[in-house]
């Protein structure tokens, strides 16, 4: 009776096997070739339906039993997807969990010191179609915290994704000047401010330090900052009052940060680019005249 049971178990357990095995294979007509769609914040019961009318899955059961199960995910990234070859069923969860959507990706680079509108331009030279209006209006507010680099994004990537990509890269940037900004005793605004107007000024990390220091000192004890940069500062005492003008880049918040201590208050670029320096107004016009001839 015993070896009846364990025959039946061992036939239970061959048989499960090959369904799942033939479960995980790819249909027939796969669509390979074609891309499949996840709209975003899609119910995985509705992302397994909607791949299994598409032919790409045998079984929306086994789907969802990899993903929930083996993943511990309740969802899949949303996006495009490109199946150029039919695949298995685990195959097609696992791109679907890390978003590999298996579309080129356009390789991006944002300069230091680029303003959302410039970004906005940069994309949409880069990615056909992009809804660059649209991505200007979405990041009207965060001027400062979209980090410039070299980003890849895929050819139908949205606004919204894409500012997701820089707001999260500039997350993880700060992170490490966490413990820099909380000894420095100033608002993070007031930093990514005041890097946004050296990476403006200066063009290298030795000159952006110096200026840091100058303009530190200048909205420390209330003089104006008068940049050129921001020409609301020859107006009034402080920082400017819409917030940063551009997005820095590292080197300049570096410079914000651990600004280099001089006994200069004014500073000016010649024709060249090279800075000029000066302790007083009256050595600052010494300088305009010998350099810019004014």
């Amino acid at each position: 009776m015993r070896f009846f049971w364990l025959k039946l178990g061992g036939t239970f357990f061959l048989a499960l096997f090959v369904m799942l095995f033939f479960a995980s294979l790819p249909p027939k007509n796969f669509p390979a070739g074609q891309t499949v769609h996840i709209s975003k914040n899609t119910p995985l019961s509705e992302v397994s339906n909607l791949i299994w009318s598409k032919h790409a899955i045998t079984s929306p059961f086994l789907f969802k039993y990899i993903i929930f199960v083996l993943y511990g995910q309740r969802n899949v990234v949303a996006g495009d997807y490109l199946f150029s070859r039919p695949t298995y069923v685990w195959v097609v969860a696992n791109r679907m969990v890390k978003g590999e959507q298996g579309l080129p990706k356009i390789k991006i680079t944002i300069p230091e010191g680029s303003t959302s509108k410039d970004i906005a331009w940069i994309l949409l030279k880069n990615i056909p179609d992009f809804d660059a209006p649209y991505f200007a209006k979405i990041t009207a507010n965060s001027e400062g915290y979209l980090f410039p680099d070299t980003y890849f994004f895929y050819q139908n990537s949205s606004p919204e994704e894409i500012v997701d990509s820089l707001k999260g890269s500039f997350k993880n940037k700060i992170n490490s000047f966490f413990s820099s900004i909380n000894l420095s005793g100033r608002k993070l605004e007031d930093i990514i401010t005041m890097a946004s107007i050296v990476e403006r000024e200066a063009a290298n990390s030795k000159d952006r330090a110096i200026i840091a220091g100058i303009l530190w000192k200048r909205l420390d004890i209330g003089m104006p900052l008068q940049v050129d940069v921001a020409l609301d500062t020859y107006d009034y005492k402080g920082l400017p009052r819409g917030g940063p003008i551009a997005n820095p880049g590292i080197d300049s918040l570096k410079a914000v940060l651990n600004p280099t201590p001089t006994k200069y208050f004014y500073y000016l670029s010649d024709k060249d680019g090279v800075m000029h320096y000066a302790v007083d107004h009256k050595g600052h016009i010494a300088n305009r005249v010998k350099y810019l001839n004014k």
